[in-house]
């Protein structure tokens, strides 16, 4: 299948150029289809080196629905992301911050900490929203600042760090106040695992089917190799998946389906949910250099998340380099639109930001829109309005981690390219 056309590589200029007003125009306004009101197609929502951080890393964004008296205002886009202070590293003295956008992702306001352990990490921001409340729930993780990932795969510890550790947190204000952080590490986790991480990217709210306003987070885990085994723990083979589950609207939860069984094949690490049609959980993951013929895999749940149908399998018609992707099941005229799946479309380097389409549910993919041949990591999915999904995606002209951008994309745009 023929690769589509990338963006051009001069957009990132227009970009710097305009990154003053906060609002980037590229060839032309999108279409008047969220609100009535003309808007931009891409906007740099965080940039590295500014606002006394290193790096910004780590995207998520969601939808809040209008306030009651106001329905016909579209809602408000929160995006999320890690500011590391002083390093890109991933551990160290991280605070998760987020920015509102009340026009469609054109414009921001400015950068809110809603995280911050002092000097430790606080990372892997899950955003979900409730659907029958608006609450805006934030699922994250802690660690010591010197607990790095692989320490703590190894099971070596900080003196004093209890490892790992899982918080969530809530606004009912559409993203501009927070409740305090409180842990769940107890309901999120078990004794045997050693590393943790929330999605990252957003979780999903069920809205039919026998489980209907369940919350979902993807998250995985490792395990500790056997006691005769001459394995440290930090091997692929010693990451699995699973997933946290709220059936209160995110005041307690539980662990629904674990990844039992790593063999090599599919490891599967971060992993990304939408909701089928049809009501089934379908889950996208990244696998961690296992043996399988693909760098992602998928499987499907019936039953909300409690347990998988089947094991993870390959996604073997999605070329993709190691890294987190984002999945989102659409909707276009009150009706069911494409599955879409991002993530970069380099073979081998994280490049190329492509969106996939779907129209049966995961089980094929087209060949996708290219958003950019620049490098290009981690992103997230949202439905900003009835024909139009916005991505949030690391991005830049020197690394993938110059930018947190912001693109607008029409459904119709999308279907083209099945």
């Amino acid at each position: 299948m023929p690769v589509p056309s990338p963006l051009t590589r001069g957009t990132v200029l227009v970009a710097l150029a305009a990154l003053l007003c906060g609002c980037v125009n590229f060839t032309r306004a999108a279409e008047r289809s969220d609100g009535g009101a003309a808007r931009c197609e891409s906007s740099v929502v965080f940039r590295s080196g500014t606002g006394g951080y290193h790096t910004f890393r780590i995207p998520a964004v969601v939808t809040t629905p209008p306030a009651p008296d106001t329905p016909d205002t579209p809602g408000t886009l929160v995006a999320f992301a890690e500011a590391r202070r002083h390093s890109k590293a991933d551990a160290g003295d991280v605070d998760v911050v987020s920015r509102r956008s009340t026009d469609g992702g054109c414009t921001w306001s400015p950068v809110r900490v809603v995280s911050d352990a002092g000097t430790d990490t606080v990372g892997n921001p899950v955003p979900v929203v409730v659907p029958t409340t608006g609450r805006l729930v934030l699922v994250t993780c802690r660690n010591a600042a010197t607990a790095t990932e692989r320490t703590i795969l190894e099971g070596k510890r900080p003196t004093a760090s209890p490892g790992r550790r899982v918080y969530v947190q809530h606004s009912d204000t559409a993203g501009r106040t927070w409740s305090p952080p409180t842990e769940i590490t107890d309901q999120a986790t078990r004794p045997d695992w050693r590393w943790y991480a929330t999605g990252p990217g957003h979780g999903l709210a069920l809205t039919h089917g026998p489980h209907t306003g369940r919350l979902v987070v993807p998250a995985d885990h490792s395990t500790a190799p056997p006691a005769d085994s001459p394995d440290s723990g930090a091997e692929p083979g010693y990451y699995g998946g699973h997933a946290l589950l709220s059936d209160d609207g995110g005041a307690t939860w539980r662990i629904g389906f674990v990844d039992r069984t790593p063999d090599g094949h599919i490891n599967a690490n971060e992993t990304t949910a939408a909701q089928l049609p049809d009501g089934r959980v379908y889950f996208n993951t990244r696998d961690q250099r296992g043996t399988a013929p693909a760098s992602r895999a998928d499987a499907y749940s019936s039953d909300g998340g409690e347990t998988l149908d089947a094991p993870f399998a390959p996604t073997e018609d999605v070329t993709a380099p190691l890294s987190e992707g984002s999945v989102l099941q659409t909707q276009h005229g009150g009706l069911a639109g494409p599955l879409l799946l991002s993530a970069p479309a380099g073979p081998k380097a994280r490049t190329d930001m492509t969106v996939r389409s779907s129209d049966d549910g995961g089980l094929t993919w087209s060949g996708g829109l290219r958003l950019t041949t620049d490098p290009a990591a981690y992103s997230d999915l949202v439905q900003v309005g009835p024909g139009t999904v916005g991505v949030l995606y690391e991005t830049g002209r020197r690394t993938p981690y110059d930018t947190i951008t912001f693109t607008r994309l029409p459904l119709d745009r999308l279907r083209a390219t099945n």
